[in-house]
């Protein structure tokens, strides 16, 4: 069965996508929705069967494939919306992942897909890092950002919703340039993570583990890995300009965008490995030519 119950009061929704929810006495919370409504609907339909209450939705970023289901759970249920500081301008304005992905330019209509742009969700109530109550039920958010701007990981009764600050092994595999929005960012989120005692981990992406350091290593590692073949590729290349980067990325992990959407995710993916080459100090940036270009820093 998907619906998997972790403790007596946390369960999640194993999929694609996880939809984490969390209960105590009369307040129940989901934590995420989903790419759409089919999608949460599942979750619905596990919670109606076992009669267990729904009264506030969490979501940790605002990214469509984590949200997109919000609206339909909105407009069929009485649920209290929270969202992170940051995330929630998007959460109730979609139209900007497009159009930030897009670099600012009004955003071709074939941006506007469920994959980069979900229903707009109304947000109730805007918060940070810190204690967050969903009535009587406790839970400590964590600012864990790197894979997107403010994404807040929760913590309930010890376990740990991280949303996407780490993925499976499979899931790495999968995408093989994962989406990051700034390396170094996301490296310090992984560190931090290892450091937060929990009973037990559910990323968004991949299946719950009671002791999920490894995974986390695997994690860190892979964004190691990533960032010294780039570093390595600029050596023996020289000044580069920025999309031949994405380019030869790309090529060298047999990544192959089928469409502009997927072609901008991975962009915004290998600038995030120049981002954290450059804070590193390993790397450094200019214009050469009318061309934003990249090279190492004893070149």
């Amino acid at each position: 069965m998907s619906f998997q119950q972790v403790d007596e009061c946390c369960y999640y929704y194993h999929s694609t996508v996880n939809i984490g929810y969390v209960h105590q006495g009369m307040n129940g919370v989901l934590i995420d929705a989903g790419i759409d409504a089919s999608s949460v609907k599942k979750v619905l339909k596990e919670l109606e069967k076992r009669e267990l209450p729904l009264t506030h939705l969490f979501i940790t970023h605002a990214h469509a494939d984590h949200y997109g289901g919000a609206r339909y759970v909105q407009e069929n249920y009485e649920v209290y919306t929270v969202a992170p500081v940051f995330e929630e301008a998007i959460l109730r304005n979609p139209a900007m992942e497009p159009l930030y992905l897009f670099g600012g330019n009004d955003p071709l209509p074939e941006l506007h897909n469920k994959f980069l742009e979900g229903p707009s969700v109304r947000v109730d109530e805007v918060v940070d890092e810190g204690e967050i109550g969903f009535g009587s039920l406790r839970a400590e958010a964590y600012h864990l950002p790197g894979h997107s701007y403010h994404q807040l990981a929760l913590k309930v009764n010890g376990i740990l919703f991280a949303a996407d600050s780490y993925f499976s092994v499979e899931t790495l595999k999968k995408h093989k340039i994962p989406f990051m929005t700034d390396v170094s960012l996301a490296l310090d989120s992984l560190d931090r993570l290892s450091q937060i005692p929990c009973r037990g981990a559910l990323p968004g992406h991949g299946r719950f583990e009671a002791s999920p350091t490894t995974t986390i290593q695997n994690n860190m590692d892979y964004h190691e890995q990533l960032s010294a073949w780039l570093h390595q590729y600029l050596a023996e290349e020289g000044p580069a300009a920025h999309e031949e980067i994405v380019r030869a990325m790309c090529e060298h992990y047999h990544v192959e965008a089928q469409g502009l959407s997927q072609w901008l995710l991975f962009r915004t993916a290998v600038t995030a490995y120049l981002i954290g080459l450059k804070k590193a100090g390993l790397v450094e940036d200019r214009i050469m030519n009318n061309t934003w270009s990249f090279y190492i820093t004893d070149q």
